[in-house]
């Protein structure tokens, strides 16, 4: 075996086996405990991150932040790769934001200078436009971490209707929409889930109460309800086509379109009793392009809120 093969297989062996002794390696490998010990320290120069033990239960052990075996790209699929990266470039928030932007620099300096060169030209004739967020989302590692080991978080929230609340959640997943973050998660003093923006976060920490997590794995971004039944209204609408394509840009409404064969469409689904005058604005917005048929009570807060208005320019 040639010792670049060599280097490259052992790289996928230690991030595999993660703990190891130099003999188990020389045997795997057919070659000495010498020889091993000489690509180990190659591999750890080359920034696998390994440490060692010492001692009669000592050996090797590759520490959390493993590096992965190279992957052969072509041209275009890591042309595709820098610009998936760089599109995040516009959110001031992500829950992965320095691993992202070191991963773009990494890819983007060991290209060829070609195709360095077309990337460059095509940074002047493609873009990816979010709308740049003046307020930063500083939680959204800690949320994400939450949603994938299913954990509890004691979270200060400030929404607009209720102000400041302390609240216990169980974050089940994140998205990003019109550059926003929201995580929904299964709030304990609600009994249901709700969608949380992560700006609107003052402080965020794992819970220490002893709350049992819910098993709120059968839960995706695109399967869930928007709250429980005891504290939704239902709601139903009837949109034109130009109303169903506006619908279709928000991810939080989409799943509740149902969109017929000449575009146009009906929103039927449950809605939080709690953001009424979230779901008013947003009717409001849509002008001509609804027709509201229930609940009574979004009617009622869409008057309120027109009347609020047209009282301020009166």
């Amino acid at each position: 075996m040639l010792k670049s093969q060599r280097l490259i297989e052992l790289m996928m062996t230690v991030n595999r086996k993660r703990r190891f002794k130099v003999q188990e390696l020389a045997d795997e490998f057919g070659v000495s405990k010498r020889t091993i010990l000489r690509d180990l320290q190659e591999l750890s120069e080359l920034g696998v991150p390994l440490y060692s033990e010492v001692g009669p239960h000592g050996g090797y052990q590759v520490i959390r932040e493993r590096v992965l075996p190279p992957i052969a790209f072509t041209e275009e699929e890591a042309v595709a790769m820098f610009f998936a990266v760089h599109a995040l470039r516009h959110y001031a928030s992500l829950p992965f934001e320095a691993e992202s932007a070191s991963a773009l620099s990494k890819f983007y300096l060991h290209m060829p200078g070609d195709t360095r060169d077309r990337i460059d030209s095509m940074k002047n004739r493609v873009d990816f436009i979010t709308p740049a967020r003046r307020d930063a989302s500083p939680f959204l590692p800690m949320l994400l971490d939450a949603a994938v080991h299913q954990k509890v978080l004691a979270v200060n929230y400030e929404s607009r209707d209720e102000g400041a609340s302390s609240r216990r959640i169980q974050p089940v997943f994140l998205y990003a929409n019109n550059g926003y973050w929201y995580c929904t998660a299964y709030c304990f003093e609600r009994q249901g889930l709700r969608v949380f923006r992560g700006d609107r976060m003052r402080d965020a920490a794992y819970d220490t109460s002893g709350t049992e997590p819910l098993n709120l794995s059968g839960i995706s971004v695109t399967s869930h309800e928007a709250a429980s039944p005891m504290e939704s209204l239902r709601l139903r609408a009837k949109l034109s086509r130009a109303g169903v394509q506006r619908c279709e840009a928000e991810l939080w409404l989409a799943p509740m379109l149902q969109v017929g064969e000449d575009g146009s469409g009906t929103i039927a689904a449950n809605m939080p009793r709690t953001e009424l005058s979230f779901y008013a604005e947003f009717f409001i917005g849509l002008g001509d392009e609804v027709m509201l048929e229930q609940p009574a009570e979004l009617k009622e807060a869409i008057r309120q809120r027109l009347s609020e208005l047209l009282a301020r320019y009166s």
